[in-house]
């Protein structure tokens, strides 16, 4: 089954289109990129595609840089921030599926 994406996720936009949209030049997207702080998607013929998602974290990316901010700390702050997000969703899916077994009687694993 496919998951269902929003239009904000899908890898659309041209690197010049997303360059004119965040004031950022080509060079400095490229280099986040580099950086590992953003993952464009690569067309057939190695076309770099954005989001608007990921027009949204350039533009966290160029706040953070003009605080002066160095890439190594941005990328350690995403992946925190990702860690947590992880966590949080898994965290959620077992309080959901206890409920769940709680209300179907449903035991444990362990418990059978």
């Amino acid at each position: 089954m496919q998951e269902n994406h929003s239009y904000r996720d899908k890898k659309v936009i041209s690197i010049g289109t997303v360059s004119e949209i965040t004031g950022l030049s080509v060079r400095q997207i490229r280099y986040y990129e580099e950086r590992q702080l953003i993952y464009p998607e690569r067309t057939d013929k190695g076309t770099r595609k954005y989001s608007f998602t990921d027009i949204e974290r350039l533009m966290e990316i160029a706040d953070m840089r003009e605080e002066g901010v160095q890439t190594s700390e941005i990328l350690k702050d995403f992946k925190k921030k990702e860690n947590k997000e992880a966590m949080s969703k898994d965290i959620r899916k077992k309080m959901l599926q206890g409920q769940l077994n709680a209300h179907f009687r449903v035991q444990p694993e362990s418990h059978k």
